[in-house]
């Protein structure tokens, strides 16, 4: 069974559309993305720079340090070797709850 942590209120992201949060030491980015909110681990797997402080384009998370884009739902880059953590997400009313465990689930 997946451990939740609530670590944001949806109005928030939406307004923001990028969160950085910290779950049981880990750092995560939120990201509101065409209506769905995704959790990645927010230290970039090439440059280790935060993803939360980059951009979103084209429905992509762009890294800042050398604009990688991600997949938000899979953590794969486009044309590049490796793959970005992802993390699972629930959203009950205005909560934005984050579970360390890696399998995708969005309700």
């Amino acid at each position: 069974m997946a451990a939740w942590h609530e670590v944001a209120s949806l109005k928030d992201l939406q307004a923001r559309r990028r969160l950085s949060v910290t779950v049981e030491g880990t750092p995560v980015a939120l990201f509101w993305i065409n209506g769905t909110v995704y959790a990645l681990n927010d230290i970039c797997i090439h440059e280790q720079r935060q993803l939360s402080k980059g951009a979103i384009l084209f429905g992509k998370v762009v890294c800042p340090g050398h604009q990688w884009k991600f997949d938000p739902a899979t953590g794969e880059p486009e044309d590049q070797d490796g793959c970005q953590p992802t993390y699972s997400v629930q959203v009950v009313d205005d909560a934005v709850s984050v579970s360390l465990e890696r399998e995708r689930a969005m309700s």
